[in-house]
């Protein structure tokens, strides 16, 4: 005979299913936990009922879920989940919320606090004994765990009842407002009104009960240890006030709801209306949200207190045990004063329900009912801000760092959030889940729980990943696939995503999430989560908590320029705007093309089209006062009449091309890049040939700089019949590696493997521009293989790039704001400045940062990311509009432009600080 598939299989069940322990430790790890509502309240870090028996099935691996409530009714008597108003055991319902024992970091971390055995599903010692043929015993598990079923599911106790404040069902009934009334006046009104009265009279009895418990908390709690010597006494009055918070003061306005409400009913047994007394008092409700906001730290100083004083944990005891307690330990009276407001709507709603039409409760309760909601609306909000910074304060001083290492979380700071959190395996094999993860609105931290001297330590396990350094995938091996994630064009969570939602769960079936942190300190961790409803909830956590960051730092408008057209046989290496920033050039590694800049919208977007064949160009400028365009191609420099580039735009034709190459003038060869800009008051061209021990910079000027300003056809001719568009203004050497240039008020900043050099045009002197008396900057000084790429001026001080790090200096050389520096977390290849923002351009994301905080506003991940363009070189160039390039998920080069000026034109006048005014010095002329 085949078992009943409602039987327990042990053989396959995840634990042993008679050790609770093992079972609530199962239990801890597979219930997704969250926030869930009831009555109008909020519960972090709660569950249904219905959730638990799923999760205690899954468990066990059974279909009776009768036989799930049983055991999870075992972990509810040792008190290891319970109600959230601790009225009741636990119910296999929707309706009703759970939430786990609040422990403290004292206790053991490596247990749950759960023992014994659960005998029903226990092994039979006789060998005979089988499910199919009991054995003779009447102490079978197997025989008790028949008959439990069987009366499981004839015992009328597992429905659904409302639970009454503070009232005995056997007391209930008394309390009825058809009992408390003579026969003829409840004979009198309609079975309406009757329905009215029942609910107004349970409005009133439950208030008075109400507090009938905040005197018993008063009374039976506060005072005795206040009189006491159970607690210290230099710390009593702080725990009093911990524990019990201002619930004097929520006493204070409830006995005179009650004294009110009981004085109208004593009036006319026939009670008319309600909303007027519960206006006048519900206006008073503040002192709830106060007690709200404190009820999780009373908690855990409560437990905390009691697993450590012996003398408090017997007083305790004895406390709960008093006929006034009810049986009801102090954890359910404290959570009373929440649980009264949020029940209050649902009593007026009842009460409106019944009432007539011309009564003045029709009016009024709808007003009460209002205020009400808008203090439980406070109360969830302020509750649960209380409980985000409490859970982060306790996080925050739990961690531990391995020696060396220090990453300063900001757990602390206002507004910090604890998003989501959960145990993740490290090997799917493994039995128990030894990495816990937590997910910030900001970031995601791996730790390892340890017990030390029975004391709960989180030893970080990894770097934490800021979020917008994070891609997550659901491969074991994200790493081979990450270049599926960097696209911009599809999401970062996204990545990787298979259709695992259709498998049927199994023990051995795996979960892996794949954490890659991006830059150059970065790292690949793949863990297992333990159920594939717990993969999917980090993903989701995860995507939306990126979205929201990428939302609320959107200090750009990014377009699209070109798309699904270059690709890597035509790489995109550059591109510049011109016509007035109407049309752009995109300088490849076959020619030059070009399109529209902008397109108006709906309208489809023109192809690029090519007016110059050229092998790698690398780098355009166009000197738009002169008339002229610089190409760089194969390493030497180019020259065309800006108006034959413009021809060629509009005629497109071979012979267009080919009149365009023909005006072609060479300028220089054997360069490794050039760069354009304005020093001694006019334009200049460096152009720099860079070996491995000395480079070689030639300083070049328009051939007929003189002419600067005149009208474009005089020019235009005067150009033509030139035999050069450059001269030669001076030569000079550097003993280094040269990688970038930029031009100050009477200097050039050369930036070479030697660090920041300073370059008079007039005299050719050179120096360094880091003093080295300076020892706060020995960090630079005696460091090797820097790669210095930009200087920018900012309020006086001047903001050094490297690949590494950014720092300020003073014109003098000293570092000025000590305590300010970038660690990049890329390896940038080139930088732009968009005030109040510093762009790092490396190949895999693109790294905003604030540039007077440091601090990391967004990144943009993306493949192949390539720095094309900006223009904030020149004094009068007003855009703050950058282009870059990156590849598809198909391979091909998008090009699109980040504008700063659509999120911010009014700071752009910062813009200008970069230019000194004159001063005396050498170092004072940068």
């Amino acid at each position: 005979m085949k078992p009943s598939t409602a039987v327990t299989n042990q053989k396959h069940s995840l634990v042993y299913p008679a050790l609770l322990s093992k079972v609530a430790e199962a239990f801890e790890n597979r219930i997704v936990t969250g926030e869930r509502n009831k009555n109008s309240l909020t519960y972090t870090k709660a569950f249904t009922g219905a959730e638990a028996v799923d999760a205690l099935a899954h468990i066990i691996k059974t279909s009776d879920r009768n036989l799930a409530l049983l055991l999870g009714r075992a972990l509810d008597a040792q008190k290891f989940i319970h109600d959230v108003t601790y009225d009741h055991r636990l119910r296999d319902t929707h309706n009703e919320v759970y939430q786990f024992r609040e422990r403290t970091f004292d206790e053991d971390a490596s247990t749950t606090g759960v023992n014994g055995v659960f005998t029903l599903l226990s092994e039979c010692y006789s060998p005979t004994c089988s499910r199919d043929r009991l054995c003779y015993s009447i102490a079978c598990p197997r025989r008790l765990e028949q008959q439990a079923r069987l009366m499981l599911k004839i015992q009328p106790g597992l429905k659904r009842n409302e639970s009454r404040s503070s009232i005995h069902a056997e007391e209930t009934e008394k309390k009825l407002w058809i009992y408390s009334v003579p026969k003829d006046v409840a004979d009198s009104v309609s079975d309406k009104e009757r329905k009215r009265q029942e609910v107004i009279c349970e409005f009133m009895y439950t208030e008075r009960d109400f507090v009938k418990d905040l005197e018993y908390l008063r009374d039976c709690w506060m005072k005795p240890l206040r009189r006491g010597s159970i607690i210290a006494e230099h710390r009593r009055e702080k725990f009093i006030r911990a524990v019990f918070a201002n619930i004097l003061d929520i006493h204070a306005v409830n006995v005179k709801l009650a004294e009110a409400l009981t004085k109208r009913q004593q009036q006319n047994p026939v009670v008319r209306e309600v909303g007027d007394i519960i206006i006048e008092y519900a206006k008073k409700f503040e002192p709830y949200i106060q007690y709200g906001a404190n009820q999780v730290y009373g908690k855990y100083e409560f437990e905390r207190e009691k697993a450590s004083n012996p003398l408090f944990a017997k007083f305790v005891d004895e406390t709960e045990r008093l006929k006034e307690s009810r049986k009801l330990e102090l954890n359910g009276y404290l959570t009373k004063p929440t649980s009264r407001l949020a029940r209050y709507p649902l009593l007026l709603d009842a009460i409106l329900k019944n009432t007539c039409a011309d009564s003045p409760d029709q009016t009024n309760i709808p007003k009460a009912i209002e205020i009400v909601r808008g203090f439980l609306t406070r109360l969830n909000a302020e509750t649960g801000k209380a409980e985000n910074r409490f859970n982060l304060l306790q996080l925050n001083q739990s961690l531990v760092f391995r020696p060396g290492e220090h990453f300063d979380l900001k757990l602390t700071e206002e507004n910090r959030q604890l998003i989501f959190k959960g145990f993740l395996k490290k090997r799917m094999q493994d039995a128990q889940a030894d990495i816990q993860a937590f997910l910030f609105d900001h970031s995601l931290l791996f730790v390892r729980v340890k017990n030390v001297n029975k004391r709960e330590q989180l030893k970080v396990h990894r770097k934490p990943v800021p979020l917008e350094l994070l891609v997550i995938s659901q491969y074991e091996n994200a790493t081979s696939r990450l270049a599926l994630a960097k696209r911009p064009s599809t999401s970062l969570i996204h990545a990787g995503r298979s259709a695992q939602g259709s498998k049927i769960e199994t023990s051995n079936t795996k979960y892996p999430l794949s954490f890659v942190h991006l830059g150059r300190r970065g790292y690949e961790l793949t863990l297992y989560a333990p159920t594939f409803v717990s993969q999917k909830k980090w993903m989701e956590h995860i995507e939306a908590q990126q979205k929201k960051l990428r939302e609320r730092s959107g200090v750009y408008a990014k377009h699209i320029l070109s798309a699904s057209f270059f690709d890597s046989q035509e790489r995109v290496n550059c591109a510049i705007p011109f016509d007035g920033s109407r049309k752009l050039l995109y300088g490849t590694d076959h020619g030059i093309f070009w399109s529209e800049m902008r397109v108006k919208p709906g309208t489809i977007a023109q192809k690029p089209t090519k007016i110059l064949a050229m092998t790698n160009v690398s780098q355009i400028e166009l000197l738009e006062e002169y008339g002229m365009m610089l190409v760089l191609a194969d390493k030497t420099l180019y020259s065309f009449p800006l108006d034959a580039v413009l021809e060629a735009t509009i005629g497109l034709s071979v012979h267009d091309m080919a009149a365009l190459s023909r005006r072609a003038k060479k300028v220089v060869g054997h360069i490794n890049f050039f760069r354009a800009g304005i020093c001694l008051g006019q334009l200049f061209v460096c152009t720099v040939k860079s070996g491995s021990m000395t480079s070689t910079v030639r300083v070049w000027e328009p051939a007929d700089h003189l002419n600067k300003g005149k009208k474009q056809p005089a020019l235009k001719k005067l150009l033509q019949n030139q035999s050069e568009t450059l001269k030669l203004y001076k030569e000079f050497y550097i003993p280094a590696d040269t990688m970038s240039i930029s031009f100050l008020k009477s200097m050039l900043c050369m930036g070479c493997s030697k660090g920041f050099e300073i370059v008079s045009l007039e005299t050719l002197e050179t120096q360094s521009l880091l003093d080295p008396a300076d020892t706060s900057l020995d960090f630079v000084i005696r460091r090797e293989t820097l790669k210095p790429l930009a200087i920018y001026r900012l309020n006086g001080d001047f903001l050094l790039n490297y690949t590494d790090f950014s720092f300020f200096v003073n014109r003098n050389g000293w570092r000025t704001r000590s305590d300010w520096i970038i660690n990049w977390e890329g390896l940038p290849q080139a930088f732009s400045l968009c005030y109040p923002y510093i762009l790092a351009f490396e190949p895999n994301f693109v790294e905003i940062r604030h540039a007077e905080t440091g601090s990391l506003v967004q990144i943009i991940a993306g493949e192949n990311i390539r720095f094309l363009h900006d223009k904030t070189r020149f004094l009068h160039d007003q855009t703050r509009e950058i282009l870059y390039a990156y590849e598809d998920e198909n391979g091909k080069d998008v090009v699109a432009s980040l504008d700063f000026w659509e999120t911010g034109q009014h700071q752009h006048q910062n813009l200008q600080q970069q230019y000194p005014s004159p001063q005396q010095s050498k170092h004072q002329q940068l």
